[in-house]
Parts: structure tokens; sequence; C-alpha cells
């Protein structure tokens, strides 16, 4: 890390989020205004199909200054979350690089949370629903929060993860510890938030669990019923990538 105040990267993946991109990208330049940490803002369009590359560069346009760089990345077509999430992390230059939903389903100020969490003791924060549910303002339908905790249960006997919440999509981790865990990182759509936990594990970094605020938002990218499948069967892909030796 450089300097006195470590700086922040802030990536955004972003697949058809035309409706809230603008919104979501301005709060976090306002937050900016007390937070001269954050750096550089990365917004990955996963071949969106509507005007989310165009209104990114537009607000890149008008707000990126010296002391603030606005990136959009393009990915070579609909690749999914975790391609997108490792584009942003993998490109980012800040000292701490903190990835959030695009529909800030946890608010930008619980950022804040992570990197008192973190200090200089771990090299990732994430946040959590689980470990403080009253911090949830509008909960999930009851049939996908059902499944969650389901999910939750199996990745734990799975994967040897002691965590509450996995997939909570707003995680910090420090550039080194990042550069390392997501250059190893296979799966490219939902289940990565597992993997790339189990990756900081397995690579001796020290990973603390924070609750934040959270509120669902409706127009979720994740289908009930195939990608939450598929997203058990990744945990299963994380334990054969292991024994298979493809983290090495």
């Amino acid at each position: 890390m450089t300097g006195l105040t470590p700086s922040l990267a802030v990536v955004i993946p972003a697949f058809n989020e035309q409706s809230r991109l603008p919104a979501t990208l301005g709060r976090i330049v306002a937050w900016r205004s007390s937070h001269a940490r954050l750096a550089e803002i990365l917004v990955v369009n996963d071949g969106s199909r509507d005007a989310t590359a165009e209104l990114a560069r537009a607000f890149a346009d008008a707000h990126t200054t010296p002391q603030l760089a606005i990136r959009v990345l393009d990915n070579p077509g609909n690749r999914g979350k975790g391609y997108s999430v490792r584009h942003g992390v993998l490109e980012a230059t800040a000292d701490w690089i903190l990835f959030s939903d695009a529909d800030l389903s946890s608010p930008i100020e619980e950022c804040d949370k992570l990197l008192a969490a973190a200090g200089d003791r771990c090299q990732v924060a994430f946040g959590s629903r689980a470990l403080n549910r009253s911090l949830i303002g509008v909960h999930q339908p009851v049939l996908r929060e059902n499944a969650g905790r389901v999910f939750n249960l199996c990745m734990r006997l799975i994967t040897g993860l002691p965590f509450s919440d996995t997939q909570c999509g707003f995680k910090l981790f420090r550039r080194d510890a990042a550069r390392e865990i997501f250059r190893r990182q296979r799966i490219d759509r939902f289940g990565f938030d597992v993997e790339i936990l189990y990756l900081a594990r397995k690579l001796g970094c020290r990973a603390v669990e924070v609750p934040v605020r959270w509120d669902h938002a409706a127009g979720t990218k994740v289908s009930m019923f195939g990608d939450s499948l598929n997203m058990f069967a990744d945990l299963w892909r994380v334990r054969r990538n292991d024994w298979k030796g493809l983290y090495r």
C-alpha cells in the first residue's frame, strides 16, 4: 500500500443496468466528497443490450477528474458476473478494491465498515446479510431467502468455509491478495463468490465477515431455478478444481 491513506477502487459489474446505473454512479461520486481515498470507479459492461455502456461512458466523461478515474470496460459478450468482477478487479490499480452490485443493495456508505474491519489485519472483508438480519430493510421473497439458507448449509458442508453469507455482492480486497485470488478464479457466473472466498482461505488470506445494511432490489439477474441450480453445482466445481490442482 502507498502513502498514509490507501487508495480505493470500486468495481461495478453491469448487465442491462441502464435504469439503475446512473443513480448508483452519482451516489458513489457524492460519497467521495467525504472519502478522498476513492481513486477509481470501474464499470464492467457485460454485453448489455440496452444503453448501459453509453450511459456509463457519458457519466465517466462528465465526472472523471485528476483525482478520480472513471473507466468503462467491455467484456467480449455476456460472460457472467464472475467474469465481470474478475475483469474489473484485475484492471484496478488502487490499494483496496471493492466490488459492489449495480443496484447498491448494500449502500456504498457501508464500505466504511469493511475498511475498518480489514484494517492492517485482514486482506479480505465482505458484507453479510446473515450476521445481523435486523439490518435488512427489504427482504427477498420467502422462497428465495429460504433457498439462500439451504445454499449456505450446502456450501459449508462441501467447501468447509465457516461463513454465514457468501453471496452478498459487497466485498473488499487488498490489491495484492486480489491479484493472487482472482487470477486463479475459474467460475464465471454467480457461484464465483464461494470460489474467491475459498481461494482466499487456501492462499492464507485472512477474511472477515461484516454485517451490513442491505435491501432487496427488484430486477435481480439471478433466476430462481437455472442460476440457483448451477450455483449448487459450482460448490462441487470448486472442490473438483482444488482436487485437480487447478488452483495452484
